[in-house]
């Protein structure tokens, strides 16, 4: 399985993380359609150094399956609401299986239409959205995609949770170039970052979160405790609380504080609903796909040009890496994987 062993560390190819991730999900009952989506998600995760996302949410995702309305064999199907629209239940599985089998109805729309949407429903959702923003722009789409989650997030100006971490994506497709892909909470930080700073004894920084009395902290447990706050004060507030009315009421599914309640206490991963908007260009772009295309291309040159990142560009620097040398893993994290998976 292993590429090379290290002391603390051990390397391996992405196939063998992904079914890694797969022997861990399947032992514990998941049935196979369902975790091998979800396998993929982190192995990419992994590959692409966003490791909050990847192996170590393995724990967190068998929290989530003893959950009591968690579906180990959820079988969604998607449902043609109009010529724009598809509908798909994810039966309180994970996310991931509903979304690719939505996607080609999505895609099919969007080429024919323009702009095409799928709604989600009843899904339990533990990954970054980045792989879905990608899978949409690979047929030359232009995406966009959020989710609430629980309402661990205070509004600005206020002092308890009341909104979710609430995740955007955007995808732009690029010719001859890996897409332009941002993925962000609107909150200050990830609540995953809060829990690595917290498992490394490390601080963090003054903004990302409130303890139970309202007042700043630097400690993630006490935020973790209390609440977290938005990025941009009020504009991250009125952006979460955009998430929570388009991925939520708009489609017929839970806010982040309606997630929070149905979770009881299980600290399983948010139960909600995920709106997915893919756009055509080349249909909406009057006939000229080449002179948008270098419109496109003229902006992201101008924001390179003047050594600003374009997001996603670590990811992509990451995953090249990764491809070449394998992924590293700390021998800690993969023998307590490894333990799980049944040795």
């Amino acid at each position: 399985m292993s590429l090379q062993d290290g002391h603390d560390e051990i390397v391996l190819a992405v196939e063998a993380v992904s079914e890694l991730a797969m022997r861990v999900l399947t032992r514990n009952g998941l049935s196979s359609a369902q975790a091998e989506p979800l396998a993929r998600a982190m192995a990419a995760a992994e590959r692409d150094d966003c490791r909050s996302h990847g192996l170590q949410r393995l724990l967190g995702c068998l929290d989530t399956m003893a959950h009591p309305r968690f579906n180990r064999n959820a079988d969604p199907r998607p449902q043609e609401v109009s010529a724009a629209a598809t509908r798909i239940d994810a039966d309180f599985g994970y996310s991931l299986l509903a979304f690719e089998r939505g996607l080609p109805l999505l895609v099919q729309k969007a080429q024919a239409l323009g702009v095409s949407v799928l709604a989600i429903n009843n899904c339990f959702h533990s990954t970054a959205l980045w792989p879905e923003v990608e899978a949409i722009t690979a047929h030359g789409l232009a995406a966009l995609v959020m989710n609430p989650s629980h309402s661990w997030v205070a509004p600005a100006g206020g002092s308890k949770p009341v909104l979710g971490t609430n995740p955007i994506a955007f995808g732009w497709p690029r010719q001859g170039h890996p897409p332009y892909v941002f993925d962000f909470a609107t909150s200050a930080a990830a609540r995953a970052e809060i829990a690595l700073h917290r498992r490394d004894n490390k601080t963090i920084p003054v903004g990302w979160g409130i303890d139970s009395d309202g007042n700043p902290t630097t400690d993630p447990q006490a935020v973790l405790s209390g609440a977290m706050l938005t990025f941009g004060g009020h504009k991250g507030s009125a952006l979460a609380t955009m998430v929570e009315l388009l991925a939520g009421p708009l489609i017929g599914d839970m806010t982040s504080m309606q997630s929070m309640d149905f979770d009881a206490g299980a600290k399983a991963a948010p139960c909600h609903g995920e709106l997915v908007i893919a756009f055509n260009p080349a249909l909406l772009g009057r006939d000229s796909i080449e002179r948008n295309d270098q419109a496109a291309e003229a902006l992201f040159g101008a924001i390179a040009g003047q050594g600003a990142r374009l997001p996603s560009e670590r990811r992509y620097r990451a995953r090249l890496r990764s491809d070449a040398e394998g992924i590293r893993v700390s021998r800690a994290l993969h023998d307590r994987i490894l333990a799980l998976a049944g040795g």
